[in-house]
């Protein structure tokens, strides 16, 4: 699979709520940094997106992916119910197949 095909995995995995696709797409040594938290691996990350995200019922509209070798930068919005909740940038390094790192930005 390409890294753009992984990285929009990824998004629908989570809209989906299908964390075990979400799982086997994220290296264990996954590591996301945010505005408001980091999650240092995978098994934090999933439980975080399983049981606290404070609204699961959103979707994900990717408006660019743009992926060089194992790179892969995403500009999106987060819509809940059709309304935008806020703009987001991601920022994907890739290894083996694998998510390892994700930088998101949001406003």
């Amino acid at each position: 699979m390409d890294s753009a095909a992984l990285v929009r995995r990824y998004y629908d995995a989570l809209d989906d709520h299908d964390y075990e696709t979400l799982e086997a797409l994220l290296s264990p040594e996954f590591v996301q940094h945010r505005p408001d938290r980091t999650f240092e691996d995978r098994a934090a990350f999933i439980d975080f997106m399983r049981t606290e995200r404070p609204n699961p019922d959103t979707d994900h509209d990717l408006e660019s992916v743009i992926a060089e070798a194992d790179r892969v930068a995403v500009r999106g919005r987060v819509i809940d119910d059709g309304a935008a909740l806020f703009e987001f940038a991601d920022f994907f390094d890739l290894s083996a197949g694998e998510i390892r790192r994700l930088e998101t930005y949001s406003r």
